[in-house]
């Protein structure tokens, strides 16, 4: 990982039934998340075999164009064989207390679930935060990453990440909290950058992502 460290851990247990704090969002906005939780993370296994069956934030990080939807699509029905390491978990280790830091600063807190989209079930993402804009009216994500280098600018792969969880949970902006460390050890407080959706990106996510559930469900079926 030339970039740095993307972990996906199983995410934090001090949640309610929606996998999110909540009083954080209106009953609006509640029974929207509701309707498209698929799985609350309380259970590992199922939250591993409901994300099997779609297309997540992390497959989508990996669709950098229209090659590279035949190695997802491999990846996704055979497995890469990667089990974590150190750094993974690392990042595991560290996103309660980064997600802790996310809630003081933009009250952003802390999710394990595992929605769709209204658009397509089988569009998925786990976002690490959630949270409300300032006016109640629709949500905001957050989005934790530990690294072994310093923030310059959001890698390709993380802001492909990011545009998906905002599509899939219908959001407008999410907040990336970044994390420096050297041997494991935070070398400062981190760094964080507001990113806002773009939907004509997002647009072609969903195309590449389309194009990888065909091939699974037609060359893997």
């Amino acid at each position: 990982m030339a970039t740095g460290i993307d972990h996906r851990g199983a995410p934090p247990t001090h949640h309610g039934p929606l996998g999110v704090v909540s009083t954080i969002v209106t009953s609006e906005l509640l029974n929207r998340l509701a309707a498209q939780q698929v799985a609350d993370g309380s259970d590992r296994l199922e939250w591993l075999k409901a994300r099997a069956r779609g297309i997540t934030a992390t497959d989508v990080a990996q669709l950098s164009g229209p090659a590279s939807v035949a190695r997802v699509a491999r990846d996704k029905a055979e497995g890469t064989g990667f089990t974590g390491s150190r750094f993974t978990q690392h990042g595991i280790e560290r996103e309660p207390i980064l997600a802790e830091w996310m809630t003081d600063r933009f009250d952003v807190h802390a999710s394990r679930g595992l929605y769709c989209s209204t658009a397509n079930d089988r569009h998925l993402a786990t976002p690490d935060g959630i949270g409300e804009t300032a006016d109640g009216s629709g949500l905001i994500l957050g989005e934790i990453k530990t690294s072994t280098k310093p923030f310059t600018r959001i890698p390709p792969n993380y802001r492909r990440q990011i545009l998906w969880q905002q599509y899939v949970l219908g959001a407008s902006r999410t907040v990336l909290i970044w994390e420096q460390h050297i041997n494991f050890v935070p070398v400062r407080e981190p760094t964080y950058v507001w990113v806002d959706r773009d939907d004509d990106q997002i647009a072609k996510l969903i195309s590449l992502a389309n194009q990888t559930l065909h091939m699974l469900s037609t060359v893997y079926s």
